[in-house]
């Protein structure tokens, strides 16, 4: 189950990435717009924030409570299915044992009863990986609103111009994922 989970996270962060690539996208033309009128948002003191939506989704209390939420809603299909496995390993062996004394129709019947099984185990692991997918996206959801809500708190509270979430390179001084972070866990 770990290991699906861990595959499940990649995938989950990895959609999440794609689809903020396009919203950095936006941000980045927006961030250059902000810099091709340096100048006059010198004299004004333009305030930009940047916000790194991976490390809330990975870091936050909010985050954390749900991966174990949803770990713990699929932990017992998942040792089900690990049981069926290890189940299937061992009539796979003892075909492997009895195939010189078993007729090749016998052998053939049971290669065919296992090729069945592992196909059934097969479907119910995507099954579980969609399903678990599923529910993190949800959960995900929710905490991407609650951090919205928090980075438009920070920015009327410190007074930021523009919050920036998820660039390619950004100074650290003007990082405020931490604070978002903070009050999400309030």
């Amino acid at each position: 189950m770990f290991a699906s989970t861990t595959s499940t996270k990649r995938s989950v962060l990895s959609q999440l990435a794609s689809k903020l690539l396009s919203f950095a996208a936006v941000s980045g033309l927006a961030l250059g717009l902000t810099l091709a009128s340096h100048a006059q948002s010198e004299a004004q003191g333009t305030k930009i924030g940047f916000v790194n939506t991976e490390r809330i989704l990975r870091d936050s209390a909010p985050a954390k409570v749900a991966q174990t939420k949803i770990e713990n809603e699929f932990k017992k299909r998942a040792e089900e299915l690990e049981k069926q496995v290890a189940n299937l390993r061992s009539l796979a062996q003892k075909l492997e044992k009895d195939a010189p004394v078993l007729s090749e129709s016998e052998r053939n019947k049971r290669q065919r009863e296992l090729a069945n099984i592992d196909a059934d185990l097969q479907r119910k692991r995507r099954e579980i990986q969609e399903d678990s997918s599923r529910r993190r996206n949800e959960e995900f959801a929710t905490i991407i609103e609650k951090a919205n809500a928090a980075i438009k708190k920070i920015a009327e509270l410190e007074s930021f111009d523009i919050v920036i979430q998820d660039a390619v390179t950004v100074n650290p001084r003007v990082d405020i994922t931490d604070k978002v972070i903070q009050a999400l866990g309030k």
